[in-house]
């Protein structure tokens, strides 16, 4: 449902940034739904003070709301398996036919490691935000939304130069960490 009001800068900046903004809070709440709820939530308190707002800010200030907002949700309802993404396999899912059948057993294999491949996604990801939280944003930014560097400095409201130490950092550190096992399981990609 659209938040369209009196105000133009206000919807400008709905327009420009609602996507990105449900994005962030599906990315770190897991749940669509909640997703939702918490992007509505978030222009609407942009809204309320969009008079006192530093404008130049809001991209950064909106990400942090829904970003906050989205792990106090995951920190209340916090399930086994974080979720990298619901539609991983659904299409496979739906195409399930005589020859894939023929080849369950492979395809049990790569399930097995599909669950693998999650769960030390999920190992990291959970180990990265609580070793460093910035070094988790840049890497949800930048890597799992795909976002252009520049955008993702300004989201997290630094400078590009900052941004690429914190992202050498994080991977510097995931790689101490994990590295054989997310060489192993990343061979294919």
């Amino acid at each position: 449902e659209d938040m369209l009001t009196g105000n133009r800068e206000f919807n400008e900046s709905y327009e420009n940034y609602k996507n990105l903004i449900l994005r962030t809070a599906y990315t770190y709440s897991g749940s669509y739904s909640v997703a939702e709820d918490i992007t509505q939530d978030t222009f609407l308190k942009l809204y309320m003070g969009y008079d006192s707002m530093k404008k130049k800010n809001i991209s950064s200030w909106l990400f942090t709301t829904a970003k906050n907002a989205a792990l106090n949700y995951r920190k209340k309802h916090s399930r086994e398996v974080f979720e990298i993404d619901e539609n991983w396999d659904s299409e496979e899912d739906t195409e399930k036919n005589e020859a894939q059948i023929n080849s369950a057993e492979e395809q049990f294999l790569e399930d097995e490691l599909q669950k693998q491949r999650l769960e030390l996604h999920e190992k990291i990801f959970t180990n990265l935000m609580e070793k460093n939280e910035r070094w988790y944003d840049a890497i949800v930014l930048v890597y799992y939304m795909e976002m252009p560097q520049a955008k993702a400095a300004e989201l997290m409201g630094i400078r590009l130069k900052v941004l690429h130490s914190l992202l050498h950092r994080a991977k510097k550190w995931i790689k101490k960490k994990y590295g054989t096992e997310y060489e192993e399981m990343n061979r294919e990609d």
